[in-house]
């Protein structure tokens, strides 16, 4: 047997369906194969929390092996899992097709989804995750949202930790009275039809936090496809499922994700490209989707058919060449990879997207953030949040760069709520911005 292997990781498909899947005693089984691996090798140490407590539990037993660890205590490694994947695709020599089969997240996810299936996830963390009813509510009262959430209220913040669990530090995302779907239905940009890339047309799947919390990330798309000659049309049926995912409610994720393939199928029979606005919406079309439905065509179908948005721009600038006006953003851009965008082994596409940018100085950061979703605002988590994504806020401090971007917009605002907490050591910026954002900027479509 080899040590490691060279070949590219794979992934088989969710036997959700069968009952096994949520055997107690067949999932406690695995999890001690797959965490006796991980203790010999101990290379994921420092991805995340969910190793450090597995070691910390083995190291504290009274053996020093895994035989003495209580099996009740994995539930602490499986609670610090926020499915972000960079274990699997980043590090790990022992994933698929390897003889070890180590496929660590979705151990973790099928553990939650036993923990869903016998109702033992908290009623308010449940809550948490609709996010199309969160929406729609605090969208009709956004100002009101808006006031009650912010982390100096002193008022509302302290009693939504002592109900829903949210730690009145963490920063939330904001609400707008228009959502992005109802803003495309009535402006839409004027494509350039001297653009190279003219012909083309992309059905933008708006994605729940676009939609609700980040209308500018879709604005911003539509203007940058327009001068680009791409016709773009807004749809969104449902959320992706990747909060629910993170429950483990693998049927409603496979629920929404039928309703989402059949709502965008025709635009696939009408010659459109599916871009989606979120890397963690992108992943799950992509990738999570087709592993929990693999015999359904449609979400191979669609699956085939997506771009992340950063890979839409490159794929243009490629293949057709893009429009000519990018500008240069003086001050120069620390830009995070999002663990969800380099989850879906496509290269640094955002990278690739602001290296376009004439003389203009790019900054990687490709480390994760610490935020997780919904798990990273969890009273319980977010100082484990604000330990894991430290390493990150300390680099984007001392690249000191005019902007501050990253594919996923909770990790960005995560990081500049870790560059306040650096003690005086950063100085942070007002905001911080999606790679699409900058992109339109650079071509004068957005305020300077």
């Amino acid at each position: 047997m080899r040590e490691g292997s060279l070949d590219a990781p794979t992934r088989h498909a969710l036997d959700w369906h069968n009952p096994d899947f949520y055997d107690r005693a067949k999932i406690d089984a695995e999890m001690h194969r797959i965490f006796d691996i991980c203790h010999g090798c101990r290379r994921c140490f420092n991805l995340c929390d969910s190793f450090p407590r597995l070691f910390d539990l083995i190291d504290a037993s009274a053996t020093g092996e895994l035989d003495s660890v209580d099996p009740a205590a994995y539930r602490q490694v499986v609670d610090a899992c926020t499915l972000c994947d960079m274990c699997f695709m980043t590090k790990c020599p022992y994933v698929p097709p390897h003889a070890f089969n180590v496929d660590f997240p979705h151990l973790m996810l099928r553990y939650r989804a036993a923990d869903y299936r016998e109702g033992s996830a908290p009623w308010t963390q449940r809550q948490l995750v609709e996010t199309d009813r969160n929406g729609k509510l605090a969208g009709a009262v956004a100002p009101l949202a808006n006031w009650a959430t912010r982390t100096d209220n002193h008022v509302t913040r302290p009693a939504m930790e002592k109900l829903a669990g949210i730690d009145r530090g963490a920063a939330l995302p904001k609400y707008h009275g228009r959502s992005f779907v109802r803003r495309a239905t009535r402006e839409a940009p004027e494509v350039n039809a001297a653009a190279p890339a003219h012909g083309r047309k992309a059905v933008l799947y708006a994605t729940c936090f676009v939609n609700y919390n980040g209308p500018r990330i879709g604005e911003a798309m539509r203007a940058v496809l327009a001068k680009n000659g791409v016709t773009s049309e807004v749809a969104y049926p449902v959320c992706c499922g990747m909060p629910h995912l993170e429950q483990g409610d693998l049927a409603r994720v496979a629920e929404n994700a039928v309703q989402v393939a059949t709502a965008l199928g025709p635009y696939i029979d009408k010659g459109y490209d599916v871009v989606a606005l979120i890397p963690s919406c992108a992943l799950m079309l992509k990738f999570e989707w087709p592993l929990l439905l693999p015999e359904d065509a449609a979400i191979k179908r669609l699956a085939r058919a997506t771009f992340d948005t950063s890979e839409y721009i490159v794929d243009i600038a490629k293949k057709d060449g893009l429009a000519p006006g990018l500008r240069t953003l003086p001050g120069g851009i620390t830009l995070h990879l999002a663990c969800h965008a380099r989850a879906q082994n496509m290269g640094q596409k955002a990278t690739e997207m602001l290296r376009l940018l004439p003389d203009t100085d790019i900054t990687v950061i490709e480390r994760c953030s610490g935020h997780g979703g919904a798990w990273g605002v969890l009273k319980e988590n977010f100082s484990a949040a604000l330990k894991v994504g430290k390493p990150v806020a300390r680099q984007a401090a001392k690249n000191d760069k005019a902007f501050v971007g990253s594919e996923c917009p909770l990790a960005a605002a995560h990081i500049l709520q870790g560059m306040s907490a650096l003690n005086g050591e950063a100085k942070t910026p007002d905001e911080a911005f999606h790679p699409i954002e900058l992109l339109a900027r650079a071509y004068g479509l957005l305020p300077s």
